[in-house]
C-alpha cells in the first residue's frame, strides 16, 4: 500500500500570502523592463523544453471544441475551485480592476484539476513511479506533498529562493500576478523555505506550476514539477573524507542516476554543468535516450544562505527538481501536451494505475489550418502576450504561433507576421469558426495589443 501523503493546508498558506503582502518587491515597473520574449534563463530546475531535442514538454486543459467548448470553459471558470480542502473563487485569481493582475481565465480554469493526483494518468503513474523509488530506496524518510496551494507570495516565489530582484523570470511578462505581492507559483521551489521552517529535512513536492509562454507542442502556460529536497547534518559526512559539500553532491548523483535508471532501464547518462540561482554546484542529468540526449532534470547543492535563512546553520542540502510532462511524453510517447488535458476516453482509457511506459496509440489525426497575421509592433508588444491573447479566444484549438517572418522598413517600423495554426485532437473543425476565431484574434489582438494591423 502506498504511504499516506502528507498534505499542508492550503488556507494556511493563502493566510501566509496575505501576511506577507507587505513585503517589498521590485516595482511593475522594473518588472516589466526585465521582461524578454525568451524564457530559456528562467531559474527552476526543470527548465522549459530545448527545442533542439525531441521530446520537450508542458500541458494544456481540456481541448475547447469550437464554441460549445469555449461556453463550458466559460462556465468552470466562473465556478469555484478546491484546493486542499479550500475553495477558490475566480475573484479571488482573476482580477480585472487590478492592474498588476494578469490572470485570464483560461488559466484560472486549470487551478484544481491536478492531473499528478490521478493514479489512472500519465502523469499520476510517473509520480507514483519516483515514490516507489524513494520509498524503496529511502523508506520513510521523504515526506510527500502534493496538494499545496498554488497561491503564493512574490517572497515565496522569488526571494526565498535568491531569485535576483532584476531577474527576467520576475516579469509581467513571464509570471501570473494576482496582485503584486502574490502570484501562481512558478516552481514547486516556491515552498521549500516553508517546508525548512516547518522541520521538514527530507521531502517531495509535486504541484501544477504557471508560466506565460509559447504556443506549440511542447509548451503550455500550466505543467507539473516535482521537486526533491534533502538535508545533511555534520554527522552524515564527518566519517566520509569529504567536505559538506562534496559529500551531498556525490550522494545527491548517486540517488539521480539511481532515479533514472528506475525510470529508463540502464541507459548511458551524462552530468553537464549549469547555473541556477538556488544551487551551487549546479547540474543537468542527461540520458542517452532514443539516439539522443534528454535533459532528464536539474538539480544541485542548496545555497547556504537558504539554509541558513531557514534554521539550518551549518547543513549543507541538495535539491533536485524535473517536469513531469517532459518525461511522461518520452515515457508514453505522447506527441502533444494539450492531450495531457484531454477528457476523451480514447485517450484516458489507454493508462493504467501502476503501468509505467505503455506507448500511447493516436486515435486521430485531424488535419490542421493555418492562418497569417501581419502588423506592425510597438516597443511593449511580447511574444507572450500575444499567445495570451490567441489562448484567451480559440482555447486548446490552437495548436501553435510561429514567427515566420519579420522586417523594420526604412521609417524604423517593425513588422511580424505570426503563423497560428488551428487543429482539434478529437474533431475536424469548419471553416466558419476558424474563419470565425481568426476573426476575433485580429480584432482583439490590434485592440487589447495596441498593434497596426497590416
Amino acid at each position: 500500500m502506498r504511504p499516506l501523503i502528507r498534505t499542508a493546508c492550503c488556507c494556511l498558506l493563502r493566510a501566509r500570502v496575505r501576511a506577507m503582502a507587505t513585503l517589498p518587491m521590485a516595482s511593475p515597473a522594473a518588472a516589466a523592463a526585465a521582461a524578454i520574449s525568451s524564457s530559456s534563463t528562467r531559474p527552476i530546475f526543470s527548465s522549459r523544453p530545448n527545442r533542439i531535442l525531441l521530446a520537450r514538454f508542458f500541458p494544456a486543459a481540456p481541448a475547447p471544441s469550437g464554441a460549445r467548448g469555449l461556453r463550458t470553459s466559460a462556465a468552470a471558470a466562473a465556478a469555484a475551485v478546491e484546493v486542499g480542502g479550500v475553495k477558490i473563487a475566480r475573484d479571488d485569481v482573476v482580477k480585472e480592476d487590478d492592474p498588476t493582475n494578469n490572470v485570464p481565465d483560461t488559466i484560472f480554469s486549470k487551478i484544481g484539476l491536478q492531473l499528478h493526483r490521478r493514479d489512472n494518468h500519465p502523469l499520476g503513474i510517473l509520480k507514483n513511479t519516483i515514490y516507489d523509488y524513494f520509498d524503496k530506496n529511502f523508506a520513510g524518510q521523504f515526506d510527500k506533498f502534493d496538494d499545496l496551494c498554488p497561491l503564493v507570495s512574490v517572497k515565496q516565489n522569488f526571494d526565498d529562493v535568491l531569485v535576483p530582484a532584476d531577474h527576467v523570470s520576475r516579469s509581467y511578462n513571464d509570471t501570473y500576478y494576482v496582485d503584486s505581492q502574490t502570484v501562481l507559483r512558478c516552481h514547486t521551489s516556491a515552498h521549500q523555505a516553508e517546508l525548512l521552517r516547518d522541520g521538514h529535512t527530507h521531502f517531495l513536492v509535486t504541484g501544477d506550476v504557471y508560466r506565460r509562454d509559447s504556443i506549440d507542442s511542447t509548451h503550455y502556460p500550466v505543467f507539473h514539477q516535482m521537486e526533491g529536497f534533502r538535508v545533511f547534518s555534520p554527522d552524515d559526512w564527518s566519517g566520509s573524507g569529504m567536505d559538506g559539500t562534496a559529500y551531498a553532491a556525490a550522494d545527491l548523483k548517486k540517488t539521480l542516476e539511481g532515479l533514472a535508471r528506475h525510470l529508463f532501464g540502464a541507459v548511458k547518462m551524462r552530468w553537464v554543468d549549469t547555473y541556477f540561482p538556488f544551487t551551487n554546484p549546479s547540474f543537468e542529468l542527461e540520458i542517452y535516450f532514443q539516439d539522443d540526449w534528454l535533459e532528464v532534470l536539474g538539480c544541485g547543492v542548496t545555497e547556504q544562505e537558504i539554509l541558513k535563512r531557514n534554521g539550518r546553520t551549518d547543513h549543507v542540502a541538495w535539491a533536485f527538481g524535473l517536469g513531469l510532462e517532459r518525461l511522461a511524453m518520452v515515457l508514453f510517447d505522447i506527441p502533444d501536451i494539450r492531450l495531457f488535458w484531454s477528457n476523451d476516453k480514447r485517450f484516458t482509457s489507454q493508462f493504467s494505475e501502476g503501468k509505467l511506459g505503455v506507448k500511447f496509440k493516436p486515435f486521430s489525426k485531424f488535419p490542421p489550418c493555418y492562418k497569417d497575421m501581419s502588423f506592425w509592433i510597438n516597443d511593449a508588444f511580447t511574444e507572450n502576450n500575444l499567445c495570451e491573447v490567441v489562448r484567451g479566444i480559440a482555447g486548446d484549438l490552437v495548436e501553435e504561433v510561429k514567427l515566420i517572418d519579420n522586417f523594420t522598413n526604412k521609417k524604423g517600423m517593425t513588422s511580424h507576421c505570426y503563423r497560428i495554426a488551428y487543429r482539434s485532437m478529437e474533431r475536424s473543425l469548419t471553416d466558419e469558426e476558424i474563419n470565425s476565431l481568426q476573426l476575433n484574434v485580429r480584432e482583439t489582438v490590434k485592440n487589447k495589443l495596441n498593434v497596426e494591423l497590416r
